[in-house]
């Protein structure tokens, strides 16, 4: 099938090959992915970056040149 309109035999080829691969697609069970714990994350363990805030460090922040 080139484009355009389909013959018969090219429409029921299509079909066939659609049928047969959705069929074995629902035959075969979707794997169990193992639920990761949050204390086994890699992000857990690194260090969150300190970002200033205007509340208790903003004299600290104040102070410091730009």
């Amino acid at each position: 099938m080139l484009r355009g309109n389909p013959t018969p035999e090219e429409l029921a080829a299509l079909i066939i090959a659609l049928t047969t691969l959705a069929a074995s697609a629902a035959a075969e069970p979707a794997p169990e992915e193992a639920a990761t714990s949050a204390w086994v994350e890699g992000s857990r363990a690194s260090r969150q970056p300190v970002t200033p805030s205007a509340g208790s460090t903003a004299w600290r922040i104040s102070g410091m040149p730009r």
